[in-house]
């Protein structure tokens, strides 16, 4: 009797061990795709910071040769500012999608301007640029890959008991905004 006792004792140990482990990797799980959700969202901030952080220069190189475009300028300040005041994922996103567009139209004034083309500055300047785009555009695709994976595993059975267990929820995708599809239109 005491050898049925112990077996069974064991099995309902081994059982416990069993099922506890596997809480516990899934809740690791679930809490670890959260912080790679928030780390790649710090990395596109850090790029768009890089932007934010160049910006400044760039505008400053161009008013000299196109002063008649202050409401370029005014809009890439307004822009740069709102995504500091920005308080959410989405707040920031919409404020980033703003700045694009009005970069695209100070970008587009280096073909108004011959001169412009031609001063090294400004070359370096947008050659920084360029790049921080390219760095943003990877960062994002990092960020909603990250999104992706963490939503999809929450809306598994065991993702979202998991999930809830941990308090994590859906993350929001970076997301062009329709405004910024189409070609930006600049008039001279």
């Amino acid at each position: 009797m005491n050898k049925n006792l112990l077996v069974v004792l064991g099995v309902i140990v081994g059982l416990v061990v069993i099922v506890g482990g596997w809480m516990i990797s899934g809740y690791n799980r679930v809490v670890a795709m959260d912080e790679n959700v928030k780390t790649a969202w710090a990395q596109v901030e850090n790029q768009l910071k890089r932007r934010y952080d160049l910006i400044p220069n760039l505008v400053e190189t161009v008013k000299g040769y196109a002063a008649h475009e202050k409401g370029v300028f005014e809009h890439i300040a307004d822009a740069r500012t709102k995504y500091f005041q920005a308080q959410d994922v989405k707040g920031k996103i919409a404020a980033s999608g703003e700045l694009e567009r009005a970069l695209s139209r100070l970008l587009l004034l280096r073909e108004a301007y011959p001169q412009l083309k031609a001063n090294e500055s400004f070359l370096k300047m947008m050659d920084s640029l360029e790049g921080t785009e390219n760095r943003i555009s990877v960062e994002r695709k990092r960020y909603n890959d990250a999104v992706r994976t963490l939503n999809t595993y929450i809306r598994t059975v065991f993702g979202h008991f998991f999930a809830g267990l941990a308090g994590v929820t859906k993350a929001e995708y970076y997301q062009i905004p329709e405004a910024e599809k189409a070609a930006p239109k600049v008039k001279f």
